[in-house]
């Protein structure tokens, strides 16, 4: 059972590795937001649960350092607990992302939306929210993309698999590669 636990791993992260469409979509979200940073912008990430997890882990290896030091890059997941307890309590659980977005968020902004089933209403609405307000959106999704897949400006998706650890699995490579081409972007020239 362990062993098939690594070879469906290998088997997910071959598949996506074997769509060249994906290397040019992370390009292409690497790139927007390499345009925001250098722009004087900046990334915020949200999720749920894993993704959550991965959207702070995103945002602490740009504030903070990846693999070389060099100057922090302006990045921020929406985490605070005791901003998703209030607008929870006050609004419901499904604006605890965009009305962080509404405070925070400026046109010119990127935000990364994480949702393994791309359907997660928060999500949702933290992207209807950044639309208004001119903020670019890339997204992470698994299955068929959901909803999340047609509002982002680029989305890219795992495989399809039975359950969301094979997504989020994909996920945090796609954000090492984007924190990689970040920092190559912006301090290797």
């Amino acid at each position: 059972m362990i062993k098939q636990q690594f070879e469906e791993a290998q088997r997910i992260l071959a598949e996506f590795i074997g769509n060249p469409d994906n290397m040019q979509k992370i390009h292409a979200a690497g790139s927007l937001m390499v345009d925001a940073i250098r722009d004087g912008n900046k990334i915020i990430s949200c999720g749920n649960g894993g993704s959550m997890c991965d959207a702070m882990h995103f945002a602490e290896e740009l504030s903070g350092r990846y693999r070389n030091d060099r100057p922090a890059i302006a990045a921020v997941s929406i985490s605070d607990p005791s901003h998703i307890s209030c607008v929870g309590n006050d609004y419901g659980f499904d604006f605890i992302f965009s009305r962080y977005l509404e405070s925070l968020g400026k046109p010119g902004d990127v935000l990364l939306a994480i949702s393994t089933s791309g359907n997660s209403a928060n999500v949702l609405q933290a992207v209807e929210t950044a639309r208004r307000r001119n903020i670019l959106v890339v997204a992470l999704t698994g299955k068929d993309g959901g909803k999340l897949a047609e509002l982002a400006d680029v989305e890219i998706r795992a495989p399809h698999s039975a359950f969301a650890d094979r997504a989020q699995e994909i996920h945090i490579k796609v954000i090492h590669s984007l924190i990689g081409f970040i920092e190559a972007e912006m301090f290797q020239h």
